[in-house]
């Protein structure tokens, strides 16, 4: 009688399966670190220039790579993503950018005892690879502010979009090709800090 119930124990089981029916898929993380080509101003610097934090546009908050296909879709790469959120990382590299500009005595972060001279706002409006144009593009907006006591001069207000040419759609290229555009954005803000400097 016992035995019935073990003999029937292998066909129950059978239907349930603990294994999922889909492979295991790495999820692919990326650094978004732009190259910056060496070499800095060459003159004395002057300025200390306060960094805030980057905001995230609508849609910029979230890790997974960033794709506009053919038809005007846009799609979110599930399996491939940035290792920090892109404004996150983007700030991190506008900082390093800037510090290695040579353009400003120092480059610091709020919560800083310096004395600041210069203070940049900044916000992430795009990071996409445009897969119907085969190019990457990297949106940022900016405000340069001299603040007082009491209140804060705007010295300049600029939205860059840094475009970069994308050799394919898998996610290596995109996300080379995304850093690329952010370099090439980073480039135009550094220019258009430069006279402040």
């Amino acid at each position: 009688m016992r035995r019935r119930p073990l003999l029937a124990a292998p066909a129950l089981l059978a239907g349930c399966s603990v294994l999922p029916e889909r492979p295991y898929v790495e999820t692919l993380r990326f650094p978004l670190s732009p190259e910056r080509p060496p070499g800095g101003a060459g003159e004395r610097p002057r300025r200390v220039l306060l960094v805030r934090m980057m905001r995230a546009a609508p849609g910029q908050d979230r890790r997974g790579l960033r794709s506009l296909r053919p038809d005007g879709t846009e799609a979110v790469e599930f399996y491939a993503e940035w290792v920090a959120p892109p404004a996150e990382a983007a700030e991190e590299a506008l900082r390093r950018w800037l510090a290695a500009s040579g353009r400003f005595v120092a480059v610091v972060s709020p919560g800083t005892r310096a004395r600041v001279d210069l203070v940049l706002e900044t916000e992430l409006t795009a990071l996409i690879a445009d897969l119907g144009a085969s190019e990457a593009r990297a949106g940022i907006s900016a405000v340069l502010l001299r603040e007082g006591a009491l209140s804060a001069d705007v010295l300049l207000q600029r939205a860059i979009l840094g475009r970069a040419p994308l050799s394919g759609a898998q996610p290596v290229q995109m996300a080379a090709a995304m850093a690329a555009a952010l370099a090439a954005a980073l480039a135009e803000l550094e220019a258009a800090l430069a006279p402040y400097a």
